[in-house]
């Protein structure tokens, strides 16, 4: 199936993605980057999947959230009947404590009216597809045993065995339902923890009660509220419970570029991507969720060595990210090569994530709780090493490979850390270096405006000495660094709303993060229009609308426009391509907190009024 074409169900430890065909072709478990058991996204043979689907083919298909839930409906109509396939995985169960309750992923699928054929097949395909395992038909099920983990299909359908796994058909009537539900073990029997339909009705109900209890916190009341609330929703399944990590997204190597080779695995906490995320959750209310990853962020500096710079990306124990692995018996989505695990970039020196970090750290200690000293101390300890390192070149925002580069967004996020720094020590009075830290503020301010500026563009460049624009630099009002009016930031902007064609990043209103061919990135192949960009571009526009007023309608234009290129749940991925279709992995946090901000700002700017 498409990217597109696929919802997703979590437990705040992992996530499932489920096609609209009713095909779970994604999923690691039990973690966010453990290996994956389902991965038909990737490989259709080899990669395993959990298919729940009518017979015959042909059939019309619909696929919805459950209102304000995480809990995923995909509906099949036929000329026999109607059917309904219910996905999600449980939480807020009754009478259970969190560390009890039994991990699942439970499968409801039922017949609303007339009668219907379907097929179910369950293929696990261990750590991906790369280890073999062995099928056992056992009293309530089948179990799945392999070397590292084994699991436990558990079902009033009789199944049938197979090589790679179990196979059924079976019929309902209406008013009729199956139940599959896959847990961790191998057990030799499994007939108590076969679900009838109500005990499966309760779980659901008490899942779809956990996730309205939740979004009940949500402070956001303006326009667009359902797609605020979707985002939300999205983030929220990106985290991580047991430790508060955020990772920035639940999938590895689908493609930024059809075919292609950029191929990343996403399944880690980046530094920036955990830190906007921090700000999006408290623009909107959700004050425990940027407090837990505060936490997180406080054991990682904590544990760091003196005069070591932090890493710019975890595992979501806080543990090193694992090297970057290629596997070739993986044919990739849509022929996409090499399918890649860990990430090489954790290695790379990108001096922007001290700026995002400090900017979260700033807004949680004014919007949320007071940060305590000794938090501050490992805080200090990281501005003193911007102030000896701001100089010096890195990979970027971007994660470059095509060498180190002086980028101009990666020196303006490290005067954003030197800022923030100073504006916590003095509204905590903390104790500070405050001398060296204004000289090197104004230091790294003027060195942007005299390198980063180009009269030739009339624009902010990418990099030093290199004339090409990026859309990172869109964040400069955002984060204060320049007036959103500044004469040199509207001439930015208009420099980057032109087309591709005439020198700039948009097209109609999608925003390209940067001109692959001018930047020299290290990685072949084009990629599609970035929606963080474009959600960025959104943001700019709002705060300039108040010395050009057209922008302000513009921007909304753009908005709604890009709302339109979300899948059918509300969903983004990393980037849309040139044909509309999504790229790169899903659901992208960058993507959804970016959303959130374009959208409280712009309601704000647009009043009451319509």
């Amino acid at each position: 199936m498409p990217i597109e074409e696929h919802g997703v169900i979590g437990d705040l430890r992992t996530v499932a993605l489920v096609g609209s065909d009713g095909t779970l072709d994604w999923l690691c478990f039990p973690h966010f980057d453990s290996p994956s058991v389902f991965a038909a996204i990737l490989d259709p043979e080899r990669g395993g999947h959990f298919r729940i689907t009518p017979e015959p083919d042909g059939v019309v298909r619909k696929q919805f959230y459950w209102p304000d839930t995480n809990v995923l409906v995909t509906r099949f109509y036929t000329q026999d009947g109607v059917g309904e396939l219910v996905d999600f995985m449980p939480l807020g169960v009754r009478g259970e404590r969190e560390h009890e309750r039994p991990r699942e992923v439970l499968r409801r699928v039922r017949v609303v009216r007339g009668t219907m054929a379907f097929r179910m097949e369950c293929f696990p395909a261990f750590n991906y597809g790369r280890d073999t395992h062995a099928t056992k038909l056992i009293p309530g099920g089948a179990s799945f045993r392999s070397e590292r983990l084994s699991l436990t299909l558990s079902t009033k359908v009789k199944l049938g065995q197979e090589a790679r796994g179990v196979r059924t058909r079976f019929e309902l009537h209406e008013g009729e339902s199956a139940v599959f539900s896959l847990r961790e073990g191998a057990p030799e029997a499994c007939t108590d923890t076969v679900h009838s339909h109500e005990s499966s009705e309760a779980l659901f109900r008490d899942t779809v009660s956990y996730w309205r209890r939740w979004l009940s916190k949500c402070t956001y009341t303006g326009r667009w509220r359902e797609m605020v609330h979707r985002s939300a929703l999205a983030l929220k399944l990106l985290t991580f419970q047991p430790t508060g990590a955020i990772v920035a997204a639940p999938t590895c190597s689908l493609p930024e570029s059809p075919g292609g080779v950029r191929n990343w695995d996403y399944r880690y906490v980046w530094l920036r991507d955990a830190a906007f995320t921090v700000y999006a959750f408290l623009r909107i209310g959700f004050k425990e969720e940027a407090g837990a990853f505060m936490r997180w962020l406080e054991a990682r500096c904590a544990e760091l060595p003196e005069d070591a710079p932090l890493s710019l990306m975890y595992s979501i124990d806080g543990s090193r990210v694992p090297p970057e692995e290629e596997l070739n018996h993986l044919s990739g989505y849509g022929g996409a090569r090499p399918v890649r695990v860990g990430n090489a970039a954790a290695d790379q020196l990108q001096l922007d994530i001290y700026g995002e970090l400090m900017d979260s750290v700033y807004l949680y200690n004014k919007h949320g709780a007071p940060i305590s000293y000794d938090f501050w101390r490992h805080l200090r300890r990281l501005v003193d090493w911007v102030c000896d390192h701001w100089q010096e070149r890195d990979e970027g925002i971007w994660e470059v490979r095509g060498g180190r580069r002086h980028f101009v967004y990666s020196k303006m996020m490290c005067w954003v850390a030197v800022d923030r720094a100073i504006r916590l020590a003095d509204k905590r009075s903390f104790p500070a270096d405050r001398a060296r830290w204004l000289a090197v503020r104004d230091a790294i301010f003027e060195d942007i405006m005299q390198k980063g500026w180009s009269e030739e563009r009339k624009a902010f460049i990418q990099a030093y000495g290199h004339e090409a624009l990026d859309a990172a630099n869109l964040l400069m009002p955002l984060v204060f660094f320049l007036s959103p009016v500044d004469p040199r930031m509207l001439s930015t902007l208009e420099a980057m709303r032109r087309p591709p064609s005439q020198g700039g990043l948009a097209s109609d209103g999608l925003v390209f993060r940067y001109d692959a061919d001018a930047t020299l990135d290290g990685i072949p192949g084009r990629e599609g229009t970035f929606n963080l960009c474009s959600f960025w571009l959104v943001e700019a526009m709002t705060r300039a609308s108040v010395a050009t007023p057209g922008f302000l309608e513009e921007a909304r234009l753009i908005f709604e426009r890009m709302q339109g290129y979300a899948n059918h749940v509300g969903l983004y991925a990393e980037q849309t391509g040139m044909s509309g279709e999504a790229l790169g992995n899903f659901p992208q946090a960058l993507t959804h907190l970016a959303l959130i901000s374009s959208a409280y700002n712009l309601d704000r700017m647009l009043g009451r009024g319509d």
